[in-house]
């Protein structure tokens, strides 16, 4: 079953708007059901898999200071608590029906 959501903020950078769109994509799932989660963006796949269980050990900080985006990681982090989500880096604009699939969605809508 494929269901589109897609949305945007005028006063946000490109890191917050991938957190935002898997956040509001699990949000939208209702059932515990196992999740495969595929993202052009490096930031939120590593962040998730390699970088969020060393801040959550070290009271939500990098060894080089302030975590950017704090609130997004925390509520992505709560969020994927409900589910077994296997998390997948893809390279974007190479072909990807998928990816390709949401970069038409995000740009339709910056307006």
């Amino acid at each position: 079953k494929i269901r589109d959501i897609s949305g945007g903020d005028k006063s946000t950078t490109n890191n917050r708007m991938e957190m935002t769109a898997v956040i509001q994509a699990l949000k939208s799932i209702k059932r515990k059901v196992p999740v495969e989660v595929y993202s052009d963006s490096a930031y939120v796949v590593k962040g998730m898999t390699e970088w969020l269980p060393k801040w959550q050990k070290h009271g939500w900080k990098r060894s080089g200071g302030k975590l950017l985006n704090e609130d997004l990681w925390r509520l992505l982090a709560d969020v994927s608590d409900n589910f077994d989500i296997r998390w997948y880096w893809v390279r974007g604009h190479v072909g990807n029906v998928n990816n390709e699939r949401a970069d038409r969605l995000a740009t339709a809508a910056i307006p």
